[in-house]
């Protein structure tokens, strides 16, 4: 197996993240990442993307990472599963983490795989007494692992388990402090629960720890009729939609400014449409460090 090059760091871009809009970065950008003179403020990945012992998609990470703060993102974690934790998935997060010295390493509130079998969804769980004790371990021993914190992502959800003694925001704000992970509040994420459940989003932020947030997340989603009533789908394949900005730009006033990404997956746009969508972000923030001072 080849062995990480461990100096490629060496005079890459600061490690932290400012308080402005990054591009979640899919290899048909990689060209205009790499040459356009149009740049975000830092970029983030999906961490299994780069398991790889070698190949071009490191290679041009190593060459990016010279110019852009990075972030880590992945997927495929599972912290939510009661299988015991993927030793082998922690130990090739460990060496792209000794790589590429990202600022920030995230994962989502959810789990994808039981008894070897993988899910291609983030599934959500019950938000119980037990499940807290249980994820504020699992939770310690990754970072314990990692040597570092862990950033946790509020999920998009379709379904609530009727049993529960925590509400979402209570439940992940409780786990930040039993383990000492940090929040990714997904906005778009947001969005979509409380369209479908009908929650409130003010009481769901009031009742979030914001000292724990560390970064937001922005993305497009789609409306699928089911039956005779429609669902919001976390589908990342357009632009963030008004109501999102608009969420957004509260979230600023009760939150701050935090390092905030722009999400697209699918039907991708040009390089140009995503540093448009991360232009506005920004011009947000700015407002909102401008009224904070």
């Amino acid at each position: 197996m080849a062995q990480p090059n461990t100096n490629l760091c060496l005079g890459a871009a600061n490690a932290s993240i400012p308080a402005a809009a990054g591009i979640g970065l899919r290899s048909p950008h990689y060209r205009d990442a790499l040459a356009s003179p149009a740049k975000p403020a830092w970029l983030e990945v999906h961490s299994e993307n780069y398991f790889g012992a070698g190949g071009a998609p490191l290679r041009i990470l190593e060459s990016l990472r010279r110019d852009y703060p990075l972030s880590l993102h992945g997927v495929g974690m599972s912290l939510g599963s009661a299988d015991s934790l993927d030793w082998r998935h922690l130990r090739q997060l460990q060496q792209l983490i000794d790589r590429f010295e990202p600022a920030l390493v995230s994962e989502h509130l959810s789990w994808s795989a039981f008894g070897g079998r993988y899910l291609n969804d983030l599934a959500p769980l019950a938000y119980t007494e037990s499940a807290l004790d249980e994820w504020g371990r699992r939770v310690s021993q990754a970072q314990d692992f990692l040597s570092r914190q862990l950033l946790l992502e509020n999920p998009s959800s379709y379904l609530q388990f009727e049993c529960g003694d925590y509400s979402e925001a209570e439940f992940l704000s409780q786990l930040a402090r039993r383990s000492g992970c940090g929040i990714l509040l997904d906005v778009n994420n947001l969005y979509l629960s409380c369209q479908n459940h009908g929650w409130d989003a003010l009481d769901y932020l009031l009742s979030l720890d914001a000292e724990r947030i560390a970064e937001f997340h922005l993305a497009g989603h789609s409306r699928n009729r089911v039956g005779t009533s429609f669902i919001l789908i976390d589908s990342h394949n357009g632009p963030v939609a008004e109501p999102v900005w608009q969420l957004f730009r509260m979230v600023l006033q009760l939150v701050g400014s935090r390092p905030t990404l722009i999400e697209w997956d699918a039907d991708l746009p040009d390089w140009q449409t995503l540093v448009g969508q991360a232009a506005r972000a920004d011009r947000y923030l700015r407002q909102s460090y401008v009224q904070a001072a």
